[in-house]
């Protein structure tokens, strides 16, 4: 797919979104504790049902209506393809917790969330009671992002943000006062402890939607001074794409793909409220749309160049810093990082690349040779 379709795609009139979850690391576990966790497969409440185990799955979809498993060899990183099964036509969104949820989006119609739970063993989907799970009239389901402590998932939709709990079977429930209004949002993030959620507003020229995480339903509350303009001084359409917290809750991320900039922000840890980093916003590769953080490291495809960019985070400030040996010559479209640091999934034209990220310098070394796949537009990790 040509970097100018997928552009096309992001923006008239759908996005392109990726998301990624936490995902276990090697070591079996045998329950769960509050998220962040070493294991991050969930929630004391999720723990009763959901063990932590030692397999871990990355799941693919695009616009070929099929989603696609793929087992992760814990000790290389690699990947190989299981195999597939019917999915939504257009997926746009991918989130789980011990469960599978994958955007469905229908213009001008009632779009709806597909579920599946996974199992942990083999990583066979088998689909959630009730499942496909509607929105609302005109609903246009984009990115997704789950509070773990709450057991919700979030949808971006048009113009607000759809709200929904997650059963005991897996099954998705509107919560109360759901859906929440948040600016003509595409994309989300939440931060680390579950306490905010930030979304990408493409109101010209641009701001960043942050919105209080309640702790005991889910329910969101507008952040003092929210929405925050990504480029106060300048008429500029920045054109907001996707959004990340770094692994520390400290800072926000802004892909901008109408200037192949990086905004960034730090996040008041009492209320939210975002101040720009100092050298916000930060240049990088032609082809900006899509980003993904893990630990201090920021990562960038850059869809024109045909590389990948890759940045340290300053804990103290936010500030971005190239580090030695980027841009890496890997195209991608979209990224699936393992949070816990150790390796990097990307999608794009030339397969799905297994990535492995070095600790220290957050450099990226490719692992084996691509799996030929057609294309991920969203991926996830899971459990």
């Amino acid at each position: 797919m040509s970097s100018a379709k997928i552009r096309a795609l992001l923006f008239v009139p759908i996005p392109i979104l990726l998301l990624a979850l936490t995902a276990c690391g090697s070591t079996p576990k045998t329950s769960c504790s509050l998220v962040p966790s070493t294991c991050g497969c969930g929630p004391s409440t999720v723990s009763s049902r959901v063990a932590c185990p030692a397999n871990r799955f990355l799941f693919a979809a695009g616009f070929d209506g099929q989603l696609t498993t793929f087992p992760i060899n814990l000790g290389t990183g690699s990947v190989t393809i299981s195999n597939s099964i019917p999915g939504p036509q257009n997926s746009f969104g991918m989130t789980g917790l011990g469960y599978l949820y994958v955007s469905n989006p229908q213009i001008g119609g009632i779009s709806s969330i597909d579920a599946w739970a996974v199992d942990i063993g083999t990583g066979t989907l088998t689909a959630v009671p009730g499942s496909p799970f509607q929105l609302g009239p005109l609903s246009i389901a984009f990115g997704l992002a789950a509070n773990s402590r709450s057991e919700v998932v979030y949808v971006a939709d048009a113009g607000k943000i759809d709200t929904l709990q997650i059963g005991a079977t897996g099954a998705l429930s509107p919560i109360a006062g759901s859906p929440f209004p948040a600016g003509n949002n595409m994309f989300l993030a939440i931060d680390p402890m579950d306490r905010f959620l930030f979304t990408s507003d493409v109101t010209a020229p641009g701001n960043v939607v942050a919105l209080a995480i309640d702790s005991g339903t889910g329910a969101l509350t507008p952040v003092p001074g929210s929405p925050f303009q990504i480029a106060p001084n300048s008429s500029t359409f920045v054109e907001p794409a996707e959004i990340a917290v770094d692994g520390q809750g400290l800072f926000v991320y802004v892909a901008l793909a109408g200037t192949n900039q990086i905004a960034g922000f730090q996040i008041d840890q009492s209320s939210g409220a975002l101040t720009a980093v100092p050298g916000s916003p930060f240049s990088t590769g032609n082809g900006t749309m899509t980003l993904a953080t893990v630990n201090e490291f920021l990562y960038v495809p850059n869809g024109i160049d045909g590389t990948l960019s890759a940045y340290s985070i300053n804990t103290t400030n936010g500030v971005l810093t190239s580090i030695s040996g980027s841009p890496f010559p890997f195209y991608a479209v979209s990224l699936a990082p393992d949070p816990i640091g150790s390796f990097m999934y990307a999608s794009g034209s030339n397969g799905l690349l297994a990535l492995s990220i070095d600790p220290t310098s957050g450099a990226l070394t490719e692992i084996g040779t691509p799996v030929p796949y057609a294309g991920a537009i969203a991926m996830t990790v899971v459990p």
